[in-house]
C-alpha cells in the first residue's frame, strides 16, 4: 500500500513542525511518509530536542529544511500548516488533495526564565501529540 505524503509547515522549521513530523512518524508511520519544512530553515531549537527527548523521542536524525527544497520536487497528499504566518504566506502546491491548518502558539516567542520557556515547549509538544493522535485515528 502506497503511503500518503504529509508535510508540516511552520515559520522556521525549528519547533512545531519538527514535533509534528516526529509524532506522525511515531503514530502513523505505516500510513504516512512524513516531512517538515519552514519558510526558512532556522535549525532545530535546543528546547525542541530537549522536550522531545524527555518523552523518549529522539529527533537527532531530523534537520531544519526550507520550504523551497520541496517546491516542484515533491508531491504531497496532505499539507498541514501549524502557524498563522505560514498559513497566510504558504505558496500553492500543485496536486495537493488536502490542506489543513492547525494553529499552535510559537513556543520560541515566550520570554522569561528557562523553566518558563521549557514549560511552553512542553505545552505545545503535548498539544501537537494529541492533535496527531486524533488525526491518525480519523
Amino acid at each position: 500500500m502506497k503511503k500518503t505524503k504529509v508535510i508540516f509547515l511552520c515559520t522556521g522549521n525549528s519547533a512545531r513542525s519538527q514535533m509534528a513530523e516526529a509524532f506522525l512518524r511515531k503514530y502513523g508511520n505505516k500510513r504516512f511518509e512524513v516531512y517538515s519544512a519552514g519558510l526558512s530553515a532556522e535549525g532545530i531549537h535546543k528546547y525542541t530536542k530537549k522536550v522531545m527527548k524527555e518523552i523518549g523521542i529522539d529527533i537527532s536524525n531530523q534537520y531544519s529544511k526550507p520550504l523551497k527544497k520541496y517546491l516542484g520536487e515533491e508531491h504531497f497528499g496532505i499539507i498541514i500548516t501549524v502557524c498563522e504566518k505560514v498559513e497566510a504566506e504558504c505558496p500553492i502546491f500543485p496536486g495537493v488533495s488536502t490542506r489543513i491548518y492547525w494553529p499552535f502558539d510559537d513556543p520560541r516567542a515566550v520570554k522569561g526564565t528557562e523553566e518558563e520557556k521549557l514549560t511552553k515547549f512542553r505545552e505545545i509538544r503535548d498539544q501537537i501529540e494529541e492533535k496527531i493522535k486524533k488525526f491518525v485515528n480519523e
